[in-house]
């Protein structure tokens, strides 16, 4: 199996191992390893987002891990064009990329490009919305397709956020948001690309997440909430809304116990997890599953 003239894309759930398994293929095939996790970009809780240690690197390079600051909002946009600068980078050097994360849109956004609907002011977005509300989701959806035929069959007439969506595009640019869908074009092919999904069986990866979340705690996640809790970071960036932050806060507050924390930690981690696998069921149909106890196999082969 060639896989150096690839650019490599490992996805799976949180827990199941996808840092470990691209080191040791980069190890293999000379690779280079880039962040697809939207969490993993920030400086802030290396802990309780599981980022890679430099420690455990092993003298891979490893690219857009921790270096975003968490008061900033960091979109897919971003991440693309660093993502595609890296693998270019990567590619000069005779290295293979390997991205590796369990956020899907970064890597939908990689793999079919990144529509690009200009900015839409929050009055006129507000503006339909109240059109909208006034008239009912029937009329609406009826509007709707007088201005833009082209979306008979694509939205449903009881989907009120995406033909609120529709309707403010073709309103506000005179172009129908198909129109813009059908224009954006990846910067690569689709050869281009070695696709994997790790397929961890469901009780499995319950196992790890549970342990990962006590070793979390042994590592001193509580002591990093705390400081973290410090910086006085906006609820509403994506770093707080982190998964364990809002339980380690009850429990550093005397809300709760450690083993309670800890408990719901696991739950939101496994629930997040779930997420993620539904996903990729619906959006990542051609990639190639492999289960934990083949993925020797799969590395002997390279």
């Amino acid at each position: 199996m060639d896989l150096k003239s690839k650019i490599i894309l490992i996805y799976g759930p949180t827990a199941s191992g996808k840092s470990d398994f691209a080191i040791k293929l980069a190890k293999k095939i000379k690779g280079e390893i880039i962040n697809a996790d939207s969490m993993q970009v920030y400086k802030d809780l290396k802990i309780l987002t599981a980022r890679p240690l430099k420690k455990n690197y092993q003298k891979i390079n490893h690219h857009l891990y921790g270096f975003q600051n968490g008061k900033r909002s960091f979109s897919t946009g971003d991440w693309l064009k660093l993502a595609i600068k890296k693998i270019y980078e990567i590619k000069k050097r005779k290295k293979v990329p390997i991205l590796v994360g369990g956020t899907g849109l970064y890597f939908k956004a990689l793999v079919e490009g990144l529509v690009e609907i200009p900015s839409i002011p929050k009055l006129f977005r507000n503006k339909v919305r109240k059109l909208q509300k006034e008239i009912g989701q029937q009329k609406f959806y009826g509007k709707l397709l007088k201005i833009d035929p082209l979306l008979i069959n694509k939205i449903k007439s009881t989907d009120v956020q995406r033909s609120i969506r529709a309707y403010e595009v073709k309103s506000f640019t005179k172009k129908s948001i198909t129109e813009w869908y059908d224009e954006t074009k990846s910067d690569f092919k689709k050869k281009d690309f070695h696709k994997i999904i790790l397929d961890y069986p469901r009780q499995d990866l319950i196992q790890r997440i549970n342990a990962r979340t006590i070793e979390m705690f042994k590592n001193g996640a509580a002591l990093e909430v705390r400081s973290f809790l410090k910086l006085k970071i906006p609820k509403d960036r994506s770093i707080s809304k982190a998964i364990g932050v809002s339980e380690i806060d009850e429990y550093l507050k005397k809300k709760t116990i450690k083993e309670s924390a800890i408990e719901k930690i696991s739950i939101k981690t496994r629930q997040y997890a779930k997420r993620q696998m539904t996903w990729a069921r619906g959006h990542m149909i051609r990639w190639k599953k492999i289960k934990p106890n083949h993925l020797n196999n799969f590395l002997k082969k390279v």
